[in-house]
């Protein structure tokens, strides 16, 4: 059993999620979405579909944007797992309808978000505190797909995850460690960003209640795949 993990940029990878597949012996895959691919995705082979995140938007006229789009609305057709973060729940709600914008304020650091009373009956949610401090790095959202459970917002983004069916988009991101923030702080497409920052990100903040958050929710994600 394995999963298809397509990956935007190189520094945005799978992170504690391959820690929960490794435990659950499900393999993973890496499309690299940026670069050409021999021919098309066997996806249909795949027990899951993970959509990584980037400094691209959902919205931008690209031949990889596009190809996962189509992607996203056949594999949700066919009732296949599908897990998105950050550009990737942008890009879940693009092909399934849903428009995405500019957010009001770039989130990027770490900032609560709360729970909505669908989140605690959700198979991935449910038996949280109330409000949560994660990570965030996104300069845009998304309206809810139709017929889409709304599951966290927080004070400066509204939708911060939702689940259609069997697909999940998470705007925030619990997949990171310490390491992996310093590195997006150091990256060239990051650099406009982190010009903008009060001041900086400290990245083992809260590092040790967000490694117990994607243990749990990346687990139990895991859990569906091999249940089905």
């Amino acid at each position: 059993m394995h999963v298809l993990a397509f990956r935007h940029v190189p520094f945005e990878h799978l992170g504690r999620i391959a820690a929960a597949l490794d435990q659950r012996g499900v393999g993973y895959r890496y499309v690299d979405a940026c670069t050409p691919a021999a021919g098309p995705v066997d996806w249909e082979s795949a027990a899951g579909l993970i959509f990584m995140g980037g400094p691209m938007s959902a919205n931008d006229d690209l031949p990889f944007i596009r190809d996962e789009l189509r992607l996203i609305e056949r594999a949700a057709a066919a009732g296949r797992p599908i897990l998105g973060v950050c550009l990737g729940a942008q890009l879940i709600a693009r092909a399934l309808g849903a428009n995405v914008y500019r957010n009001p304020v770039k989130e990027i650091g770490w900032a609560q978000i709360h729970w909505t009373q669908a989140a605690h009956q959700d198979p991935l949610f449910h038996g949280l505190l109330e409000s949560e401090t994660v990570f965030h790095w996104h300069g845009e959202t998304f309206d809810l797909p139709a017929g889409a459970e709304w599951l966290a917002s927080s004070d400066a983004c509204r939708h911060q995850a939702f689940r259609v069916a069997t697909a999940y988009g998470l705007q925030f991101h619990l997949e990171v460690t310490p390491e992996m923030i310093v590195n997006w702080c150091h990256q060239d497409a990051n650099s406009g960003d982190v010009s903008e920052l009060a001041s900086p990100i400290h990245p083992h903040l809260y590092a040790t209640r967000l490694a117990e958050l994607a243990r749990l929710v990346f687990g139990r994600w895991a859990d569906r795949l091999t249940a089905r």
